[in-house]
């Protein structure tokens, strides 16, 4: 889905920066930029800085950036046609149809057509909870003790008995095929369409958008299943999903807590625990924790407290370490799920359990020592070695160590034994696999030009000086054109830049919407942020940037010349080299 740049560009003109975000974030002003504390990570001074001038934010805390554009997109989890579709209804701009393939518009119409039936079949469940056929259910979610504004919040409803989903959607015009396609419906040559969801109290799963893709069913009674989801469809992925992620998401509590069911994220939600979220009857997946390190790096898991919640634990923090996420463990004893414990101890019992979660190391090990005898010295001491292994894998040596002496104290153990024993299965842990790895880093950073000199550096630090003060692009234009600048985003963006300074119109921000990964918006806001010394006289301005101009230029004259394979040519074009660059003097 495209849209010509003419619409991106009134759709993001009309939505003023600092008003959006303001919105979203607490902005204090300071000099000619707002700043406030970065919604995309944890922090307690503000790092997080929004220019009216420029159009942009950046955070010189985690390195998110961009226009207002790409804002909406990195604060609401949405596509870069979907963030615009929300600044355009803000901006009351209405959009043009999109040219869609004719394989992209069949796609577009199914999903569109899910979603508008999941919102009728949401509708339709909620208003049978409150009818007569839906008394068992109400009384379901009332002997919870899930408030009116609960359930109306979270628009819980209930199947009856009979197949009357599928007469509803069909009275509104949904063919036995979308209905099917949905996972509402199960069919078979004998009965033909059946209700997939009887008998349950409903739970419609929401995306971030607060769009229904799926549903989720408890039996009334004995049956099984007792849980039962939507199936995958074109609209749900349940590995993709966490539910009451559109709520919280919203959270500016730094940290979220991930738990098991539907009940125990709405008892927290209705308890003011509204950063809880849950999988959607699967087991914690990469996916999961790669849409929570969107919002956080901090979680604090409240599984169940018997041995199936602890092994589901066990499973989710590697998957948490990788996706750079640190995880702590709330201890609900002697409840077994956080819903239990709530309407037992109350909320504010509950948080100080949130407050003295157990980090997921000690949890760890100390469930690894469950697994031996350590009042037998035999024991003991394959505990000692078990717990050795495991204190080796740590990659920080700091870390390491740290935890080595926190675990020699706690199981009393002699710390410089524990410390060899930790070497050792360090030892025997590396070799064929660690030194390929190594040689990967050097071969990486000898190829890597950013770290094989400061032009990079430099050409960003440039680009920010033209951009805060245009009168900087006057004083260097006699000396370098974008040619001069690295191949790729570098010279693009010194390209378009140049083009709008001829033009009397800089739009720093406008060159943000040319790229729509969030990679690449968040590369074009640190070109456009880099941090100035803004102590520097005018006089010491004017030197530092000579000197950014002459190794830019110097850069560019080198590979001029490099590309030559003539040794008198090369000898020539360096000895201009050094002309050109001797005549450089910038003034302000």
């Amino acid at each position: 889905m495209y849209y010509p740049d003419e619409i991106i560009e009134e759709v993001r003109s009309k939505n003023d920066i600092v008003d959006v975000i303001g919105n979203y974030v607490r902005l204090k002003k300071s000099g000619s930029n707002y700043f406030g504390l970065c919604p995309f990570h944890s922090e307690k001074s503000p790092s997080f800085s929004v220019s009216g001038i420029k159009q942009m934010y950046y955070c010189f805390g985690c390195g998110a950036g961009g226009n207002v554009i790409s804002f909406v997109m990195n604060y609401e989890n949405c596509s870069f046609q979907e963030a615009l579709k929300i600044l355009a209804d803000r901006a009351g701009v209405e959009l043009p149809e999109p040219d869609y393939s004719e394989e992209a518009k069949r796609r577009k119409t199914e999903k569109d057509r899910l979603f508008a039936l999941n919102k009728e079949a949401a509708s339709f469940y909620y208003k049978i909870l409150r009818s007569p056929e839906g008394e068992l259910g109400l009384r379901y979610f009332t002997e919870r003790r899930l408030s009116k504004e609960t359930m109306r919040s979270f628009g819980l409803g209930y199947a009856g008995q009979s197949s009357a989903i599928c007469r509803y959607l069909k009275s509104k015009g949904y063919s036995d095929t979308e209905i099917i396609k949905s996972g509402l419906a199960n069919h078979d040559e004998r009965r033909g369409l059946t209700d997939r969801f009887w008998n349950r109290v409903i739970f419609p799963i929401m995306d971030i958008q607060n769009r229904v893709i799926g549903f989720g069913g408890r039996v009334m009674g004995d049956a099984k299943p007792k849980y039962l989801n939507s199936p995958e469809t074109p609209i749900f992925d349940k590995g993709k999903n966490l539910y009451g992620l559109n709520e919280a998401r919203r959270t500016r509590k730094g940290y979220m807590i991930a738990c098991e069911g539907y009940m125990d994220v709405i008892s927290m939600h209705q308890a003011g625990f509204k950063e809880a979220v849950a999988s959607l009857g699967t087991a914690f997946t990469p996916d999961h924790a790669r849409i929570l390190k969107r919002y956080t790096d901090d979680i604090r898991l409240t599984y169940d407290s018997d041995e199936a919640g602890i092994k589901a634990a066990m499973r989710a923090i590697p998957i948490l370490k990788s996706a750079g996420i640190s995880s702590k463990i709330i201890h609900l004893e002697p409840y077994k799920d956080p819903d239990e414990f709530i309407k037992n101890l109350g909320p504010e019992e509950f948080q100080k359990r949130i407050d003295s979660a157990e980090n997921s190391m000690s949890f760890e090990i100390h469930n690894l020592q469950k697994r031996f005898d350590i009042g037998d010295p035999e024991g003991r001491t394959k505990f000692e070695m078990a717990m050795a292994k495991r204190l080796s894998e740590i990659p920080d040596e700091l870390e390491r160590d740290n935890y080595t002496e926190s675990f020699a104290a706690e199981y009393v153990i002699n710390s410089d034994a524990l410390k060899r024993a930790v070497a050792a299965a360090k030892l025997s842990g590396e070799g064929v696999v660690s030194a390929p790895v190594r040689v990967k880093e050097r071969r990486e950073q000898k190829n890597n030009p950013e770290r094989e000199d400061g032009v990079v550096q430099a050409e960003k630090l440039l680009l920010t000086y033209i951009t805060d003060n245009e009168d900087v692009y006057a004083a260097v234009k006699p000396y370098l054109s974008p040619e001069d600048f690295s191949d790729g985003m570098y010279r693009e963006i010194a390209l378009t830049l140049w083009s709008q300074l001829e033009e009397g119109k800089m739009n720093p921000a406008a060159i943000v919407s040319r790229y729509t990964e969030a990679d690449e918006q968040r590369k074009v806001a640190e070109i456009f942020n880099t941090k100035l010394d803004e102590e520097l006289s005018k006089t010491e301005r004017a030197t530092a940037l000579t000197e950014l101009v002459v190794k830019i230029k110097k850069a560019s004259l080198a590979r001029i010349s490099g590309e030559s394979d003539d040794p008198l040519a090369r000898m020539v074009q360096e000895k201009k080299t050094m002309e050109k660059l001797q005549q450089i003097k910038i003034t302000l």
